[in-house]
């Protein structure tokens, strides 16, 4: 999916795709192995890495982006903030 709709050739844990903002609405295309290597990788449980991924995706449909340095920060900082709240 990631190589047909963006062009993108490699794995990733999430796919967005917002379709409206107001209200939001879209759609989030989640890989569970991708969640499980990462949670691995980042010595955090599934479920906590699962979390991480829905509130990604979610800013996502908010229109936020990661597409440089300074957005991926602020998205990075918004993910903790919500994940705090969970």
């Amino acid at each position: 999916m990631n190589r047909q709709s963006l062009n993108h050739d490699y794995f990733t844990d999430i796919l967005t795709f917002a379709y409206a903002y107001n209200p939001i609405e879209g759609e989030m295309y989640i890989s569970i192995d991708r969640i499980k290597d990462h949670a691995i990788q980042f010595k955090v449980s599934a479920s906590t890495e699962l979390y991480r991924v829905m509130v990604h995706g979610l800013l996502h449909l908010c229109g936020y982006d990661d597409l440089n340095k300074s957005k991926k920060a602020i998205m990075s900082s918004l993910e903790d903030k919500y994940l705090k709240l969970l």
